[in-house]
């Protein structure tokens, strides 16, 4: 793995504005209508019909600020599942482009980006989107960040409602949008097919008072996306072996989810009680920024990471809450047997040694990048702010320390995410059909202050937890299917999870053989994407895209 330089210019994604734009995303968009309608598998055949798109236009600016004119075909909520609970979340959009710069291109066997708007664990759907990047979660705009067990309502489907009876103590898990609208313009610009995909998310009841939502909800609906794209091969454009996933958040943790478990038979009822494609659900390369997974031990995580730094109210989490979730961190990382990445020097990775870790593999790097890139005297200025570090010139160094009071205040109380209270969003994930929050670590249910659940798990939680948890697939049944590639990003201010998270996932991809690009971004927070240019140039190298034919 090497650090890349990161880029400190404002990515600017967009159209001229001209009579009829339309907004999506956030971001203008004057589309220009040609043939058919919005495409739909109505019949349950699973069949994409290659004739169903609308033409669009838009001007994309990409990294360099150079405009790019792309005019691309679009098919919109397409329903991927023949039996589906709901067609708001389970249907998915395909933009395609045909030229780039006035240059016919043939998208044939271009890559895909299967890029999700999964946010806080919510439902996304694409059924409102009039152009690519216009996919919605949480019932509301993309870039939304809900808190804790937030209450969305689902217009669209009149027999859903997205909410979760629980109030919001511990924060989100989280806010997307943006940063995924990038990735994908930048995507469509460079050449390559983009698939967004919704799926169903914690909240939704039926007319029944059912939830139906909740976990694995969200993975089965991503995983039957990819079957559908892999069985339509040859009608759909682009090479669906080269299928690239991408989310932040939540998102970003499903996106590694899809990656690690590839194929996996746990997911096969589930995705037969949908009406799945009979195709394959692996995919090629992982893009994840800030993970929000492993969460049956992210409540110990944080509190290794985060544990003694204040709340925003100034006051300590609860210290001796914090350092028994501290001690099952230990004891779970030592089980892990993880090694430090190639080159690193570290051997296996522990409670005792991570914080050394992450600061000579990732922080003080990432430091160092940003410090270079600033001028003589915005250096200075900063160096005068933040004592903390210091700089010989080419490389910055500090002490965890340091860098812990530098970050600040911690987002979320303790637990993090199985809170005593069941106010978490995970809770609300981990619901059943007929509960809204359910704990789903013994430590939360022992400790339940709700008097409405009992002291242990119920008995259907550890098996969710494996469907949920791309560690699973990649630490107790290593999967044979799972991707190759994998783009990890995360905020070094990020205190909506633990630096371990994302630390843990990169290094068992690395030390089972597969190729790993994980940095974080200095003084960004949660949802950062300072380097999309990047994340586009990396997919054609792992994948063997040169660029767009020429028709």
């Amino acid at each position: 793995m090497k650090h890349r330089a990161i880029k400190r210019r404002n990515v600017v994604i967009g159209i001229g504005a001209t009579a009829g734009a339309a907004a999506v995303g956030g971001i203008a968009l004057n589309a220009n209508a040609a043939t058919g309608n919005a495409s739909k598998s109505s019949d349950g055949s699973l069949v994409f019909d290659p004739d169903a798109y609308t033409k669009l236009t838009t001007t994309v600016t990409d990294t360099e600020g150079t405009e790019h004119a792309v005019t691309y075909h679009f098919w919109k909520a397409i329903t991927y599942v023949s039996k589906p609970v709901d067609t708001t979340y389970q249907s998915l959009n395909v933009s395609v482009p045909v030229e780039i710069d006035g240059t016919a291109v043939d998208a044939s066997n271009a890559p895909i980006l299967l890029a999700n708007s999964v946010g806080g664990y919510m439902p996304s759907s694409v059924a409102d989107a009039t152009g690519v990047g216009g996919a919605s979660m949480g019932g509301g705009g993309g870039g939304g960040a809900p808190s804790g067990a937030p209450t969305a309502s689902t217009s669209a489907s009149p027999t859903a409602s997205a909410s979760a009876s629980a109030p919001g103590a511990n924060g989100d898990t989280n806010a997307t949008g943006g940063a995924m609208n990038t990735n994908q313009l930048l995507a469509l610009a460079a050449g390559y097919v983009v698939v967004e995909p919704g799926a169903r998310g914690r909240g939704l009841k039926n007319s029944a008072g059912e939830y139906y939502g909740s976990a694995p909800a969200v993975i089965v609906d991503l995983k039957a996306a990819v079957r559908y794209v892999r069985a339509n091969k040859g009608r759909i454009p682009g090479n669906v072996d080269r299928i690239v996933s991408a989310g932040t958040s939540a998102g970003g943790a499903v996106s590694s989810l899809l990656g690690a478990s590839g194929d996996s038979p746990i997911y096969a009822e589930h995705l037969k009680e949908i009406g799945a494609a009979d195709a394959s659900d692996a995919i090629f390369a992982v893009g994840a920024w800030c993970p929000i997974t492993d969460l049956e031990h992210a409540d110990g995580a944080y509190e290794w990471n985060w544990g003694t730094n204040a709340l925003s109210t100034g006051k300590q989490a609860d210290q001796t809450v914090s350092k028994d979730l501290r001690s099952q961190f230990a004891e779970y990382q030592a089980k892990l047997r993880l090694r430090g990445l190639k080159g690193s020097g570290f051997g296996t990775l522990t409670a005792r040694n991570y914080d050394e870790y992450l600061l000579k593999q990732y922080m003080e790097p990432s430091a160092s990048t940003y410090l270079a890139a600033l001028s003589d005297s915005d250096r200075e200025t900063y160096l005068a702010k933040n004592t903390f570090v210091t700089w010989d010139g080419e490389k910055a160094t500090f002490t965890w320390a340091g860098f812990l009071t530098h970050v600040g205040a911690r987002k979320k109380t303790v637990p993090a995410f199985d809170a005593f209270d069941l106010s978490a969003g995970e809770n609300n994930e981990f619901g059943s059909a007929t509960t809204a929050n359910r704990h789903f670590t013994a430590y939360g249910a022992k400790n339940d202050t709700t008097g409405l659940a009992g002291k242990r798990v119920e008995s259907d939680i550890p098996e969710l937890l494996n469907l949920m948890n791309p560690m699973y697939h990649l630490v107790e049944k290593v999967n044979g299917k799972r991707s190759r590639h994998w783009w990890i990003r995360l905020g070094t201010n990020d205190t909506d999870t633990s630096h371990v998270i994302s630390a843990n996932l990169a290094a068992r991809a690395e030390n089972l053989g597969d190729e790993v690009d994980h940095l974080y971004y200095w003084d960004q927070g949660h949802g950062a994407n300072t380097d999309p240019g990047d994340f586009i140039t990396w997919i054609a190298k792992v994948t063997g895209y040169k660029k767009a034919g020429k028709k």
